[in-house]
């Protein structure tokens, strides 16, 4: 990255600790980085965009210290998770993450949206790949309801520890505790065999170790799946699912031809004009939608 966008970025991560995301304008950027804003329009094109950037340098430089804890380490010694649990609390508290993240996570734009239920996401697979490291393939039918009840009682646990201590963070507490709750957890459940989230449904959502996200035919093909799911009963159902399939079909990537756009974007005209189906819907429409867009856009068609 170039020297001059971490300027901005720095700045820009300045205001929004001081002021708060909603409050610093573009301007305030401005101002604070010292830039024209036809330069900052080069690098950004929204202030949306800049916190995502902003996201994505901290979270990734966290990501590099988190795993160089594991060098030389074996990575089954729980221990280890819980340093490189530590360094991330001390991270997020350092930039005020949280605070920013909680700030931002009910703005009514699609991308951030999307970009946040990711980030979430890749969270709980890196909880969910180590624990498979600490706890053995052997229990792995347990171990995604195990990452997700400890992701509640820790960050639960942040929660009302700081309200009853005036907001001072004993992090090494709060973590050592809800690893200590984690393992009677998981072997609780693995002599019940209880299981209540499936791994071949969150194989859906959540992206392999060393995947960004599921490439976007298959992510796609997940919308359009989850779209028809919702068309019982619905009076065009023959021939809004055949406009889904269609869709499915054409930008699948398993045709030797380019994927015909125009057809594509015709037949994404004809559902949307269906206001019933879309309101109906909802959420998962804007989620084809987007995923769709960015199909058309990428240079890897």
């Amino acid at each position: 990255m170039k020297n001059r966008k971490k300027h901005v970025l720095a700045c820009a991560h300045k205001l929004f600790i001081e002021k708060g995301f909603q409050a610093s304008s573009i301007q305030d950027i401005l101002d604070e980085s010292g830039i024209a804003k036809g330069t900052f329009y080069n690098y950004f094109s929204s202030k949306n965009e800049l916190l995502i950037s902003l996201f994505k340098t901290l979270y990734a430089e966290m990501e590099k210290e988190r795993n160089d804890l594991l060098i030389g380490e074996d990575p089954s010694d729980i221990n280890i998770f819980i340093k490189q649990f530590e360094l991330q609390m001390e991270t997020n508290r350092a930039n005020k993450l949280i605070s920013l993240f909680e700030e931002v996570i009910f703005i009514n734009d699609s991308e951030l949206k999307d970009f946040i239920q990711k980030s979430q996401l890749r969270m709980l697979r890196w909880v969910h790949q180590r624990f498979l490291e600490i706890f053995g393939e052997e229990k792995q039918d347990y171990l995604w309801d195990c990452a997700i009840m400890y992701l509640g009682i820790l960050n639960h646990g942040i929660r009302y520890y700081t309200m009853t201590h005036d907001k001072k963070l004993d992090i090494h507490k709060v973590v050592q505790y809800s690893v200590n709750r984690l393992v009677k957890i998981v072997e609780d459940v693995s002599e019940s065999g209880e299981v209540l989230v499936e791994a071949e449904s969150m194989a859906r959502w959540v992206p392999l170790a060393g995947e960004k996200e599921l490439p976007l035919p298959h992510a796609i093909a997940h919308a359009v799946n989850d779209l028809k799911k919702n068309l019982f009963g619905e009076p065009e159902h023959d021939r809004l699912s055949e406009l889904l399939d269609f869709i499915k079909e054409e930008l699948s990537g398993e045709k030797r031809c380019p994927p015909r756009r125009f057809l594509v974007e015709s037949a994404m005209v004809s559902l949307k004009e269906d206001k019933a189906f879309v309101t109906k819907v909802g959420t998962n429409w804007t989620r084809l939608q987007e995923l769709v867009e960015r199909y058309i856009k990428s240079d890897n068609r």
